[in-house]
């Protein structure tokens, strides 16, 4: 079941964020923010949760303004965080089809993501979800000793086509 994430959903969130973070192919980050942090950074939409049959948070999704320039102001970044235990299960899609719907209804169109190339699982459902690949950048950032290359991805809303 997807919903809104609430407040009372970080311990959950921040969890599977952190093994996000473990995994050295899902962000730069390298520890989980404080909830206040997080939230202040996120846009009040896009929030969503994936809870399985037994009621657990396996996975989240979340957006972020890519600018404060008004001209951006239908454009977002996308996260998407799946639960280790949930991975390969269709909850990323799942989430990513909610959020591609919510974002719509609240005035987005464009959405775009930045994927480490070596996460071919995250490239593929975006893929899916009509995300098409833009660009690389190369070299984007540092993990310890390692620069880092990032695919770019963008889905542009086909209700704002005018």
């Amino acid at each position: 079941m997807i919903r809104a994430m609430t407040a009372s959903d970080w311990p959950s969130v921040s969890h599977i964020y952190q093994e996000g973070i473990k995994t050295g192919m899902a962000t730069f980050e390298t520890e989980t923010p404080p909830y206040k942090e997080w939230d202040q950074s996120k846009l009040s939409f896009g929030r969503l949760v994936y809870e399985n049959g037994q009621g657990q948070v396996v996975g989240w999704t979340a957006l972020s303004a890519v600018s404060d320039r008004c001209v951006y102001g239908g454009v977002a970044e996308v996260m998407v965080y799946v639960s280790e235990k949930a991975r390969g299960m269709g909850v990323g899609s799942k989430l990513l089809e909610g959020l591609i719907k919510d974002s719509e209804a609240n005035g987005i169109w464009t959405l775009q993501a930045g994927i480490f190339e070596e996460n071919e699982a995250s490239i593929y459902i975006h893929r899916k979800a009509g995300f098409r690949i833009v660009g690389t950048r190369e070299k984007l950032g540092k993990m310890g000793n390692t620069w880092r290359d990032v695919i770019m991805l963008e889905k542009r809303s086909g209700k704002f086509q005018d």
